[in-house]
């Protein structure tokens, strides 16, 4: 018998896949016949049991409601202005006190202790003038640290805000001293500006707290001017909103 021919394969395939497509066949099909030119299904929307459900609500963040507390918790790490690379300054005097001054932050020179510098000897001469001095008197800032600016960011604003009012909260100040705009805005009522010939009596911080805002000792040093306006607030603070 003769042996038998060998085929080369590769040959076959080759002529195979030519002949079909000569025969028009080109791409890979089904089984079951399609209508290529019919126009696809629309989507079926999710049903609401296969909606996603909601993320639940933050919760309101839980601050420290102690004065301890709360200033151990400004002056930490947790704190807003941790990362400004300046000393966080604690608030100074007496939390009952009946005078409480509020400022926006701490002097480029303070490190230990608020109005250190030129500005708070300032304020201690008008302490001085209506019978308190500074031991008499809870001082605090808006800002327990000094932005490397030395002005505070419009951003940061709210929330240093929030911190403040939440502060005089726990203080409940019976006469309280806005020394500055920045820190004005801590009282809505003020709509950040200075008092003029009356003063603001709230009563979120306690019954009848009367609160002045007149300019920052730092404006004063620099404005003369402005100290008769300044201590007329003072005056007015002193005898409790009437002249």
């Amino acid at each position: 018998m003769g042996a038998e021919t060998a085929q080369d394969w590769q040959k076959a395939a080759a002529s195979t896949l030519e002949w079909w497509c000569d025969a028009g066949v080109d791409v890979l099909v089904e089984d079951a016949p399609r209508d290529w030119l019919a126009r696809p299904a629309p989507r079926a929307q999710a049903s609401a049991e296969q909606s996603p459900s909601p993320p639940p609500p933050i919760a309101a963040e839980a601050l420290p409601d102690t004065i301890e507390a709360f200033i151990e918790w400004r002056v930490s790490d947790a704190a807003p202005e941790a990362d400004w690379m300046s000393p966080r300054v604690r608030p100074s005097g007496p939390a009952d006190a009946e005078w409480t001054v509020l400022i926006d932050m701490p002097e480029a020179e303070d490190s230990d202790v608020l109005m250190s510098g030129p500005a708070g000897r300032l304020l201690d001469r008008m302490l001085l003038a209506v019978g308190l001095s500074r031991p008499m008197v809870y001082l605090a800032s808006l800002a327990v640290a000094r932005p490397v600016t030395g002005q505070i960011a419009a951003e940061q604003m709210p929330r240093l805000i929030e911190l403040a009012q939440h502060h005089l909260a726990l203080v409940r100040p019976r006469r309280l001293l806005l020394l500055g705009q920045a820190a004005s805005r801590a009282i809505p009522e003020t709509d950040g500006t200075f008092t003029g010939d009356l003063p603001v009596v709230v009563n979120q911080f306690g019954p009848d707290c009367t609160v002045v805002a007149t300019r920052h000792p730092r404006f004063l040093l620099e404005h003369p001017g402005a100290k008769r306006e300044a201590w007329r607030h003072l005056l007015l603070l002193h005898r409790g909103g009437t002249e």
